[in-house]
């Protein structure tokens, strides 16, 4: 879901030509690697930033996931991402570094 993020605005005009040629490199399959080593032999139906954090919108930075792999990878890097806000929650605050301790 978009809902609440911004990410859809950070997107380059070209977006929907990337997104075309990323899915004709990948002959529209999913990149996703199984268990098996294999990859995944469905549709692909999104496009999606190999590294979420960075807006990097090469096409070396893009991959093609079918709709299932796409969600679990956000899913993924959701829980990563609230997991190191919650933890940065009980780190002390750093002091300055000329302060005397």
């Amino acid at each position: 879901s978009w809902e609440g993020s911004d990410r859809r605005d950070r997107l380059p005009a070209n977006w929907e030509q990337l997104r075309e040629d990323r899915l004709e490199i990948d002959g529209h399959r999913c990149v996703w690697r199984l268990p098996s080593g294999k990859r995944c032999p469905r549709k692909a139906t999104d496009v999606d930033h190999k590294v979420a954090e960075l807006d990097d919108h090469r096409l070396e930075a893009l991959q093609s996931l079918c709709g299932t792999h796409h969600a679990k990878k956000s899913s993924r890097e959701g829980r990563a991402a609230r997991a190191k806000k919650k933890a940065s929650r009980f780190r002390p605050p750093e002091g300055h570094p000329g302060a005397v301790r």
